[in-house]
């Protein structure tokens, strides 16, 4: 592996992070799936559209075909076509009774609901009374008004939503090819950490990270594959890390990334691969190491190094976790969180880092409105989950009620 590029005394930007993180980066292998299985899956390749849709005219509801220049006429009805029937083409001077996505026979411009038809009664050849002023194309949905054939239907990289396998479904498509996802290895670092249902001796805390982090990694697309414990000791650390690394296409730690005696993450991922960043000027999360080692095909395994304090976490998955997943899945939506446009109702101050505060949004007055939760404690979990996004202080700067300011959401529900 190349030389570390990082430096210990240097604090790097989030951009600079971006950019190490995204560098060298290569796309995963796809594989083939039933579109019933790809809920959720990032799109491989381009898909282009072989059929109109609809594939011809159709009603939009039920009602009576004709020719407009017939409006106000008594019509007689030449036929009846249903969903999924034939249509003839229209008798001329005659109206046709149909339903909603019955096709539009050739002939007949335009369509009347029923309700706006008076139809005769006590004769043999039954007729309807058309309404004035009609116009060409009313109540008739194109064929390919939706989708042309020979089109783009989706482009690689897309995530395939309900919407999504719906277009594919009306295409005739049965198996569609998206990226794997990425494999992923989750590892805890501190002897101080035990598991949720053991008993805690003095000086233990719960593990808090390791399902919040496994729960980010899966709304980001992630496959995990492993999940362990990483003991304060440099030789198990380099002996996990090395285990880890032929297995997953991402290695995530917690903890043990600062500068500690007891931090073996950092060093050993020098020792065994290459340091890209450590040390970054963000608030909260300034421990966090990005790097990466190779593994016996040759293939490269990236290293996210997550602070230990639950806040740093969750915050370095949103800004960093995220758009590496969604580097190796050519997933362009990923790459960055969507910028909210807000009113601050809060005071605050940075110094030379740039400090990610969790905010609840509202509707205000002139606009959307971001309140601040009065502790920012990097250990105050609390205000993550209660949380509408973050909001992106600049370094150096003072805020005060009334000023803009910038938000990331941190969901897509809000």
């Amino acid at each position: 592996m190349a030389e570390s590029t990082a430096t210990n005394d240097k604090l790097h930007s989030v951009e600079c992070a971006l950019k190490a993180l995204r560098e060298d980066i290569g796309l995963l292998k796809t594989e083939w799936l039933a579109l019933e299985a790809a809920a959720g899956r990032i799109l491989a390749t381009d898909v282009l559209a072989t059929l109109d849709v609809p594939p011809f005219d159709a009603s939009a509801m039920d009602g009576y075909a004709l020719d407009h220049r017939h409006a106000e006429s008594w019509l007689p009805i030449s036929q009846r076509i249903a969903a999924g029937d034939t249509a003839l083409p229209l008798t001329p001077s005659s109206c046709a009774r149909l339903f909603t996505g019955s096709p539009v026979p050739d002939g007949a411009d335009c369509v009347v609901m029923q309700e706006r038809v008076e139809l005769s009664e006590g004769v043999s050849e039954p007729q309807a009374l058309m309404p004035a002023a009609l116009t060409p194309g009313d109540n008739i949905r194109l064929r390919g008004q939706d989708i042309t054939a020979g089109h783009l239907l989706l482009s690689a990289g897309t995530q395939l939503n309900a919407a999504a396998l719906g277009m594919l479904a009306a295409q005739g498509i049965t198996q569609v090819e998206v990226r794997c996802r990425p494999r992923v290895a989750l590892l805890s670092t501190g002897d101080e950490l035990v598991d949720p249902g053991t008993p805690l001796k003095p000086g233990q805390i719960y593990n808090s990270n390791r399902p919040m982090l496994s729960e980010i990694l899966t709304r980001f697309g992630a496959d995990i594959v492993l999940t362990g414990s990483l003991p304060d000791c440099a030789d198990t650390t380099r002996e996990q890390l090395k285990k880890a690394a032929e297995l997953a296409d991402v290695i995530v730690t917690t903890g043990g990334v600062s500068v500690g005696e007891e931090d073996h993450v950092r060093a050993v991922l020098e020792s065994l691969g290459r340091l890209d960043l450590w040390r970054l000027a963000l608030r909260p999360g300034k421990p966090l190491a990005l790097g990466r080692m190779s593994r016996g095909d040759h293939s490269i395994c990236r290293v996210l190094g997550l602070p230990g304090n639950p806040v740093s976490s969750f915050v370095g998955a949103w800004l960093f976790l995220r758009p590496l997943l969604g580097a190796l899945l050519g997933a362009p939506q990923m790459a960055s969180l969507p910028e909210w446009p807000a009113i601050s109702n809060f005071s605050t101050r940075t110094g030379p880092r740039r400090h990610y505060m969790r905010v609840r949004l509202h509707a205000g007055k002139e606009g959307l409105c971001a309140d601040a939760f009065a502790n920012q404690d990097s250990g105050v979990l609390s205000s993550c989950f209660a949380a509408d996004a973050l909001a992106v202080i600049p370094e150096n700067t003072r805020i005060e009620p009334g000023d803009h300011i910038i938000c990331l959401p941190l969901s897509n529900d809000f």
